[in-house]
Formats: structure tokens, C-alpha cells, sequence
């Protein structure tokens, strides 16, 4: 197979052609960075890119598969990692003006588990700095622009794994990790059209990742396809050897959340979600509404700040006091304003937020799935995301939906559902309780089959 022909092939049959000689690693990491020399001046995804080292590592790993060595599903596989996780040999920023020190650069269980496959690191992604941010923007090393923005109105890519996406789309990794804490995965991948997965908290640790905030911070995947992070899920899991590629949609009970999610929506993209529904209505499952206990609540506690914004105040003055003068303007409003939640007032949240978790988690007693759009809005022009006030009211819209799933403990996927107004991709949010994230994954390979909306039938992001 022509390494062109392997951005239109799943994780699964790439990962096949490479143990049957049809598929070279180094082939792959050519036209990865092929890609990366076409496009990244324009997209902007990187913060380090190490496509020279990459394709040295691919060579060998094509010279191991040769003699029957297989270390993992992964083996071979370009991947993309958020500036926050440790990698050993490059340098980890975290979105800041500088580079942090070499402890940064440990290699937590997560990234161990990637380099034991031999998977293959091509570059280390934009974040926002401290990912404390929604829309993708960083003053201090560049934003990267969204692949399916017109050339001469560049918009947001989505963040905090702002730059996850844009390699994906790219074609420089065919699986990105990024991590989120109210949306950061998922937020990306909606705008740039691809999928997905916020796992449950506490299920994959977070050592060797710069915190945001421990308390509501997961570890999180970004793939073309939800059957490629189901792929990536069971290689990276360790209690999961494989995820059921298929769900019975007759009769399965969708949950569609009614109030909160559906508010200042872009009418487009209510369409496509609508649209989405339908299909799986079509299939056989039972459509139900839902109305969510607790929403605003907990978006109220949000808003204020929530637990991240005292997690990371608490963090920079351990580590980084001499940083906090220098955070880029949007995040250090939300640090500073830290200091005027006490003790109390933390601890009176984190209650809080527990308990609405439980009484928003009764849904789940009459439905399988619960679903909403993913963003409510397109991705917002750069230029405008220059004024303060434009900032904040977008970064809380496109927050909002995904930060649900955060603030009540669950677990979520998203997948394109077509293409707004604007001509940017839209998303459809798949929820599930705690630890459900196999059987959210076989619900949402079905969803992918019967929606029958691909990006992919669409042609490539224009920029890309």
C-alpha cells in the first residue's frame, strides 16, 4: 500500500499491512513528513517537531518487524503528543514562554506504555499554556490555525490540545494524545473534524503530565475515526485487550440532554445534530429526552473558576511563582483570581460538584447513552478572539457542553456530524457513566457507521 493510500485506512489495517510487509514505517513517516513540510508553516501545529528522529526509529522498527519482533498494536504508528506530557529527549513547554526543566521531560505510564509498542512520536503539539483554554490560543509560541478555515480568515482550532487536531488533519500523526479537563479533546476534534475520547477520571494516571487541575485532568485521545481510538484505547489500556466493533442500535435508549446544551446554538449545527439523531433513530434506537439535574449548578461553579483555576494557582506557586507575571492575559485573569477563593469555598465546591455528579447520574437509570452537540458554535475567527469580552463569552460556549461530562464524572466521545455554515465541522457528543468507555465505544463505532457522515467523503480541510 501506497504510504498516500494510509490516511484513508483504519489504525487496525494499517497496523496489519506493517506485519505483512505491505506497509513500511519509514514509508509512513515520509509522507508524514511530507505533510508536515507542506503545511506547517500555514497550520502551525507543532511546537517541536522530530520528524528526523522519527523516521530513524521508523527504519528500525521496519528492520525488527522484519525478523518477527512485535512489541504492540502501535509498533510503527506516527503519533503526535500534547506539550504536556514528558517525553524523554524533547523539551516540554506546557504552552509557556519557556522551557521547563528536564524533569518535565520524564515519561509518565502513559507515553511509557506508547514507547514500550514502539509507537512513534513525530513532534510534541501546541497547547494553551497550562491548557487553561477552550479555543486553541497561545501569545507566546503562536496558535495554530484550523485546517478547514479559509486562507485569508484563519479560526480557532479548539483547545487546550490545540494543535492535536490540526496534526491529524495535516496527515503528519494518525493518533494524537492530548488530555482534558473541561473539553480539551474533544474541542479540538469537533473543529477539526475528527474523533474523540475524554476517558473516566482516575482511570488512566496522570503522572508525567504538567497539571491543570488533578481533581477534573484525564488523559485523552484524538483519532480520524472513533474505530481508530477504540483501536488505540485497547493498545494503550491495561485491563482492555479489545473493544466489541459493533452495537445493536435497535432498541438501544438515547438519552438526547434537552436543557443547557441546545442554547445560543448556531442553527447549522443543530441541523447536522438533529440530522445525526435522526439517522440513529432511523436504525432503530429509541429517542428519548432528558432533562439533566444540576446543569447549571455545576456550570455556575465553572464559571467562577471551579476547581482549576485554585489547582493551578496552587501549582505555579510551588513550582513557577516567577511565571505567574508572565502567563499569557486570558489565563492569568483566571489564576489571579484565584486568590480570592478561600480554603472553604474550595472545599465547599469540590462537595458540591460531587453531589450534583450524583444526582445528575439517575439519567443513566432510563437511558444507555445520553448525546448533545458537541460545540454549540463554529470555531471563531482569530481576529476577533483578539477583544477580552469576544474571548471569554466564546471560550465559556465552546466549554460549555464538554465541561458537563468533566464536572459530573463521565466519561464522552465526539464525532463529525458534517459541516456548519462556516464551513468548519461539527460534532456529536456521545456520554457514558464511569469506566463504560468500552461499551461507550462500541455505541459510538455504530453511530459512525450509521450516521454516514464522513469528513473524508467531504475531500481534505482545504488548508491542509
Amino acid at each position: 500500500m501506497h504510504a498516500k493510500e494510509v490516511t484513508k485506512s483504519s489504525l487496525a489495517s494499517i497496523a496489519q499491512g506493517l506485519r505483512t510487509g505491505e506497509i513500511r514505517s519509514a514509508d509512513i513517516l515520509d509522507h508524514s513528513i511530507a505533510c508536515h513540510a507542506k503545511s506547517e508553516s500555514r497550520l502551525g501545529a507543532y511546537r517541536t517537531w522530530c520528524g528526523d528522529r522519527a523516521q530513524r526509529q521508523a527504519i528500525a522498527i521496519d528492520q525488527l518487524i522484519a525478523t518477527n519482533i512485535d512489541l504492540g498494536p502501535l509498533m510503527g504508528i506516527p503519533v503526535s503528543v500534547k506539550d504536556l506530557y514528558g517525553v524523554p529527549g524533547l523539551p516540554t513547554f506546557a504552552g509557556t514562554d519557556a522551557e521547563l526543566s528536564s524533569d518535565w521531560e520524564q515519561a509518565g505510564p502513559l507515553i511509557n506504555a506508547l514507547q514500550t509498542q514502539l509507537g512513534v512520536v513525530v513532534g510534541k503539539t501546541h497547547t494553551v499554556e497550562f491548557a487553561f483554554g477552550g479555543l486553541g490560543t497561545n501569545p507566546h509560541s503562536g496558535t495554530p490555525v484550523n485546517p478547514w478555515s479559509k486562507i485569508d480568515a484563519p479560526r480557532a482550532p479548539g483547545g487546550s490540545s490545540a494543535g492535536a487536531g490540526v496534526s491529524l488533519a495535516q496527515g503528519t500523526a494518525l493518533l494524537a494524545l492530548g488530555t482534558d479537563t473541561a473539553g480539551s479533546v474533544r474541542i479540538p476534534a469537533s473543529f477539526t473534524g475528527q474523533c474523540a475520547l475524554k476517558i473516566t477520571h482516575g482511570r488512566w494516571p496522570l503522572d508525567g503530565i504538567v497539571p491543570l487541575s488533578p481533581s477534573l485532568d484525564t488523559p485523552g485521545l484524538l483519532a480520524r475515526s472513533i474505530a481508530d481510538l477504540a483501536f488505540a484505547f485497547a493498545s494503550l489500556d491495561p485491563h482492555t485487550k479489545s473493544i466489541t466493533t459493533t452495537c445493536d442500535l435497535s432498541n438501544l435508549r438515547v438519552g438526547i440532554i434537552e436543557n443547557t446544551v441546545w442554547e445560543d446554538i448556531e442553527p447549522s449545527i443543530d441541523d447536522n445534530t438533529r440530522k445525526a439523531l435522526s439517522a440513529i433513530e432511523k436504525a432503530g434506537s429509541k429517542l428519548h429526552p432528558v432533562t439533566l439535574p444540576c446543569t447549571e449548578n455545576v456550570l455556575e461553579i465553572f464559571r467562577a473558576g471551579g476547581l482549576a483555576a485554585p489547582e493551578l494557582r496552587a501549582f505555579m506557586d510551588r513550582n513557577f511563582p516567577e511565571r505567574i507575571a508572565r502567563l499569557d492575559p486570558t489565563v492569568m485573569a483566571r489564576v489571579e483570581a484565584a486568590d480570592d477563593i478561600t480554603a472553604a469555598d474550595y472545599l465547599q465546591r469540590a462537595a458540591n460538584l460531587k453531589h450534583f455528579g450524583q444526582l445528575a447520574s439517575v439519567a443513566f437509570n432510563e437511558v444507555d447513552v445520553l448525546v448533545s452537540p458537541t460545540i454549540p458554535i463554529t470555531a471563531p475567527l482569530l481576529s476577533d478572539l483578539a477583544n477580552p469580552d469576544t474571548y471569554r463569552r466564546a471560550n465559556m460556549l465552546a466549554l460549555r457542553n464538554t465541561a458537563l461530562v468533566n464536572l459530573f464524572g463521565w466519561c464522552a466521545v465526539t464525532l463529525p456530524t458534517g459541516l456548519d455554515s462556516e464551513g468548519i465541522p461539527t460534532g456529536l457528543q456521545l456520554i457514558a457513566p464511569p469506566m463504560q468507555e468500552e461499551r461507550l465505544l462500541a455505541v459510538a463505532q455504530s453511530f459512525e457507521r450509521t450516521i454516514g457522515t464522513s469528513l473524508e467523503a467531504l475531500g481534505p480541510a482545504p488548508l491542509s
